[in-house]
């Protein structure tokens, strides 16, 4: 055992210890603890000898702590008390009911799916705590393989991840989000070729490259090339530029639902960039619990 964790006192010495601190009285302490009052002031001797200091002082009329005593008795019962909690936390935990999950997520998660899943996930096991972070799918995607984040809500590569499971949890064909004043704005719908001459605002293609080069790849079988007039990430900061009247962005029809009167969404005909978000973790012959128990829910509340 290492040395800093060998005592020269027993977990049996604090809870004696702890009960007569309790009573000041030795005789209904042992009753208390169903032990002879002997054996009692054995063990309380002990513990003073170990701790090189009286905690009590005793008389005829009435038992006293120290000021030592009251030091150890403050620290004793939260002490207990944490240790007491240990075997439910444990069952707990064994049982997905608690735990401390990390996990990232992308604007396009957050506009769709995930507030559904948090809602029932946090109904079904509000014993679980969960940290989450907005970032780039190229980003959750590194801290996945290193064990930074246990999960992540992002956009599926072309080639899958090796080491990770995925579940789809939406795709969706976008359409575009423009200026509520762009001379296009009036169109029911729209086609990507009619947008030849409008600028767009995207995001760094490191962040996202699948989603990226669909987005390239859509422009080209409209003939048309796309003129980028800015780059910007988290995705809330594109939909500010188009509010602004600087281009267009590309949006799904989950994220349209509720705008600002700034900006229009249409759908577009033909050649358009599909959205796709999965939730993905690392792969392991068993989950976590609590993890086990998050990648439910969100399969479940899932498209």
């Amino acid at each position: 055992m290492p040395r800093e964790y060998q005592f020269d006192y027993e977990l049996r010495h604090l809870v004696y210890f702890r009960e007569v601190a309790r009573q000041l009285h030795f005789r209904k302490a042992a009753e208390s603890l169903s032990i002879a009052q002997p054996a009692l002031s054995r063990q309380i001797a002990q513990l003073e000898a170990a701790l090189g200091t009286p905690l009590f002082v005793r008389s005829r009329r009435k038992v006293e702590l120290t000021p030592a005593g009251r030091s150890l008795a403050e620290r004793v019962e939260p002490l207990l008390k944490t240790l007491a909690k240990v075997p439910g936390e444990l069952r707990a935990l064994a049982a997905g009911g608690s735990g401390h999950i990390k996990a990232g997520f992308t604007g396009l998660a957050m506009a769709t799916v995930l507030p559904a899943i948090l809602r029932e996930f946090h109904k079904r096991f509000p014993g679980i705590r969960l940290e989450l972070n907005e970032s780039p799918t190229s980003a959750q995607l590194s801290a996945l393989q290193n064990g930074e984040l246990a999960c992540g809500f992002f956009h599926p590569e072309a080639i899958s991840t090796p080491g990770l499971k995925t579940k789809l949890l939406l795709r969706e064909k976008n359409g575009v989000l423009l200026p509520s004043d762009h001379a296009l704005a009036a169109k029911a719908s729209l086609q990507l070729r009619d947008l030849a001459a409008t600028s767009f605002v995207l995001f760094p293609r490191a962040y996202n490259p699948g989603f990226y080069d669909r987005i390239l790849a859509a422009f080209a079988k409209s003939g048309v090339a796309p003129h980028i007039a800015e780059e910007v990430w988290p995705r809330a900061n594109g939909v500010g530029f188009v509010r602004a009247g600087i281009g267009a962005t590309f949006m799904c029809p989950s994220e349209a639902k509720q705008l600002p009167p700034e900006v229009v969404f249409r759908p577009l005909d033909g050649p358009a960039p599909e959205s796709r978000l999965v939730i993905g973790w690392k792969a392991a012959p068993t989950l976590d619990p609590a993890l086990a128990a998050f990648v439910s829910v969100a399969a479940s509340e899932g498209k």
